[in-house]
């Protein structure tokens, strides 16, 4: 048992499902993605440990970059406004945006950025999360490749934090409310 364990409530995903959804959804992102320009947008912090698993998923030549874009800054709600921390480095124009999350959640932070992303005129833009709660959507957006849909519930661990804390643990698990509260 790590140190951190002890914040955990209750473990949703361990370590062994969360690899086979990657290459379950490397699989499928391959299968569409065949003769395509395809540019995988991580979208950072969370979505780190996703992105490293599921390029590697994916059996295609591919381009990938980071945009680090923020909502939530320490605490557990949207603030419902969008800032762009750090920005693509490279032209999007024209490529085919595979934007990897790893969770949708009020579905703010990804409307917003689709619409920025779309004035930049890429081929196609789609999403891939690794998780939906779609109890707390706020703003209809579609996941084209997802891995679980979850309950309301705060999580944390593989690459998802509370206060970016718990983002190394190899599983998914539900946070103690007595930590965040």
């Amino acid at each position: 048992m790590t140190v951190q364990d002890k914040d955990i409530k209750e473990i949703l995903f361990t370590e062994e499902q969360l690899h086979s959804k990657i290459q379950e959804l490397g699989k499928a992102i391959t299968k569409d993605y065949v003769g395509k320009d395809l540019l995988m947008v991580s979208i950072l912090k969370g979505s780190v440990m996703v992105m490293a698993d599921l390029m590697r998923a994916v059996d295609l030549p591919l381009e990938i970059d980071f945009m680090n874009v923020s909502s939530y800054g320490s605490g557990t709600e949207t603030k419902g406004s969008v800032k762009i921390l750090k920005d693509l480095d490279v032209d999007i124009k024209g490529k085919d945006l595979l934007i990897v999350e790893d969770i949708l959640d009020s579905g703010v932070t990804l409307h917003n950025l689709i619409n920025l992303l779309k004035q930049r005129e890429p081929r196609s833009i789609e999403i891939c999360t690794l998780f939906s709660k779609p109890d707390r959507r706020q703003v209809e957006v579609e996941a084209k490749y997802l891995g679980f849909e979850i309950p309301d519930a705060f999580i944390v661990g593989y690459g998802l934090d509370y206060a970016e804390k718990y983002r190394n643990l190899p599983y998914v698990g539900i946070l103690k409310e007595e930590v965040y509260s």
